[in-house]
């Protein structure tokens, strides 16, 4: 009978998993790191046995348990006679968001139930980067004004299915909407395409007066026919679960420029095509000194990056914009819209540097 500790005893992944669970006799220990238990793969804290005790539950092995187990490859650990679940090697420092995992474990267990526990596990990442993506939404949008119908019920769920799953992932849902006049919608057929959230950065030398593009390859326009797949762009990427959106931003600076990133400011957080992409992007203006040689090359091998850097006037960006030249979204966005912004940008950062 296994016994609990650290996320797994904690009630938000104690109760989803193992709710018949009784509190036993702690372990003589401590826990180390774990911050990322259950939202990132081997993530789960490392424990150091001696001072210290660490509250434990007792289980039988319910059939979530397993399943959940098999897909964050958990295998139990014999401390004093005791099989423990819930220990890895991780000793990384942070703070765990119990929400989260909660969550997640939610998606695997309901959403995921039919699909086989080893073909979940690479696609981990992405699939904490989703549901943390949906969190934030659910965080985010209660500030804004309400359009469309009204009423508390909006939008019915008839059917849910993942009929393509790799990397990112598509979703085919069969919706009910209640219409403008008050009735609802037959069957709405709708497939989404899943990314997860992106965060996105213009660099700007607001001394120099200058701006930070960079170009890379990108399969999109070659599936449209396009002869021209390099496009200017921002630094972009992924908002891994576990950070902030202005966290990734300052991630992929390094990762894909070698730049340091000193201010984020919020531009228009935007989706850019809702009706087809489930992609939510996070815009900012980066405040970052842009010499000459901050130019170059960049990007994770890791992930086939093949990234070149370009430090232009702004003068020439909003002209590039007005021209045509520029046909990545999120950069005409920032393009149009840091022109529209920064003389008054330019004299907060005056003030700041006054001060």
């Amino acid at each position: 009978m296994p016994v609990l500790i650290g996320a797994l005893a904690h009630p938000a992944l104690r109760m989803r998993l193992a709710p018949e669970a009784i509190k036993a006799p702690p372990l003589d220990g401590r826990l180390l790191g774990g911050a990322m238990a259950g939202i990132a793969p081997d993530r789960f804290p490392a424990f150091e046995p001696g001072a210290g005790h660490v509250p434990a539950w007792e289980t039988p092995w319910t059939d979530q348990l397993r399943r959940y187990a098999d897909i964050l490859g958990l295998e139990p650990r014999e401390i004093g006679g005791r099989e423990v679940l819930g220990i890895g090697d991780d000793r990384g420092d942070g703070h765990w968001q119990p929400e989260l995992a909660a969550a997640i474990a939610d998606w695997l267990l309901d959403r995921l139930a039919d699909r086989p526990a080893p073909s979940l596990r690479p696609r981990l990442p992405m699939i904490a980067s989703w549901i943390a993506s949906r969190l934030r939404a659910e965080a985010e949008t209660g500030h804004l004004p309400q359009i469309g119908p009204s009423g508390a019920e909006r939008v019915r769920e008839a059917t849910w299915d993942e009929p393509y799953a790799d990397y990112f992932s598509v979703e085919s849902h069969v919706l009910h909407q209640r219409r403008h006049r008050g009735d609802w919608s037959p069957d709405m057929r709708r497939a989404v395409f899943v990314s997860g959230d992106a965060t996105v950065v213009l660099p700007w030398d607001p001394v120099r007066d200058r701006v930070m593009l960079i170009d890379q390859f990108r399969p999109g326009p070659v599936a449209r026919g396009d002869a021209q797949p390099w496009l200017y762009e921002t630094i972009a990427g992924r908002v891994d679960a576990g950070e902030t959106p202005e966290q990734a931003a300052l991630r992929e600076g390094v990762e894909e420029a070698g730049l340091g990133i000193s201010r984020l400011i919020p531009g228009p957080h935007n989706y850019p095509s809702p009706g087809a992409m489930a992609e939510f992007l996070y815009l900012y203006i980066g405040i970052a000194g842009l010499p000459d040689e901050t130019a170059g090359f960049g990007g994770l091998e890791i992930e086939d990056e093949d990234i070149r850097s370009h430090v232009i006037p702004r003068a020439d960006l909003t002209r590039m914009a007005m021209t045509g030249e520029l046909r990545n979204g999120p950069l005409l966005t920032l393009a149009l819209w840091l022109e529209l912004n920064h003389a008054r940008l330019r004299a907060e950062f005056d003030a700041r540097q006054a001060d």
